[in-house]
């Protein structure tokens, strides 16, 4: 007991202090997976709102196929992204491989099975007589969207905070396309993971606080957007 508290006291210390390798490290997993977010979500956005207005065949198999990727572990995505980035892969002559890029593209492919599928439901609740309602009103193809969209907005904005919080705390498909290089590639996930087995406990607490800090935040504003949404409903 002693020890973890002198442990978890280390790891404030190095937080506190602002100790250049542990906020570089913090810095690659925010940049990578906002990075990763700003791609995923307009073409998520798009997918959704086709499945959730537009009927055409094999249009339940596609949202089956969504629902279904978002259980896939994220070491077989990993996997599979290395074996296309690898230099015998077919994409090998990118040069991508233990590279923030190939995290970047690790991680849209975490977020968008979630974007679609948490998008897709928020979208098809909608009434649409709003769509309606907007376009007999003289409002634009694009207008009218975002009148959609903004009939949406909580759900929406509960889809990215979920699918952040998912691609920001994976380790499997980052550590196999990243490769876990310092002061490149290593992200807060894949250097709790090192710092553990090496028994450098201090960096890896401190990186998991951060992380609990993270989760923390995105349930709180979770909670905040379900709170406004049914005071908004009730209304």
């Amino acid at each position: 007991m002693h020890e973890l508290l002198e442990t978890t006291g280390d790891a404030l210390v190095l937080l506190l202090s602002f100790d250049p390798d542990l906020w570089e490290i913090i810095g690659v997993s925010f940049s990578v997976s906002l990075a990763a977010m700003l791609f995923a979500i307009p073409p998520a956005l798009l997918i959704a709102l086709v499945l959730a207005r537009v009927v055409f065949p094999g249009r339940w198999l596609l949202i089956s196929l969504a629902n279904t990727l978002m259980a896939v572990p994220t070491v077989v995505v990993g996997l599979l992204l290395f074996m296309l980035l690898s230099r015998s892969g077919p994409l090998g002559e990118w040069q991508l491989l233990f590279t923030q890029p190939a995290m970047i593209i690790g991680q849209w492919l975490l977020a968008m099975p979630l974007l679609v599928a948490m998008l897709h439901s928020a979208l098809q609740g909608i009434d649409q007589r709003a769509w309606e309602t907007a376009r007999l009103h003289g409002a634009g193809k694009m207008a009218a969207l975002w009148r959609l969209l903004g009939e949406a907005r909580f759900g929406v904005m509960a889809a990215v905070v979920a699918s952040f919080g998912r691609v920001i705390a994976e380790v499997g498909c980052a550590i196999m396309v990243g490769g876990n290089i310092e002061h490149f590639t290593r992200n807060i996930t894949t250097a709790i993971a090192l710092e553990t087995l090496k028994g450098e406990y201090a960096q890896g607490i401190a990186l998991g606080l951060v992380m609990l800090l993270l989760a923390l935040i995105l349930n709180l504003l979770l909670g905040m957007l379900r709170g406004r949404g049914r005071q908004i409903f009730s209304s």
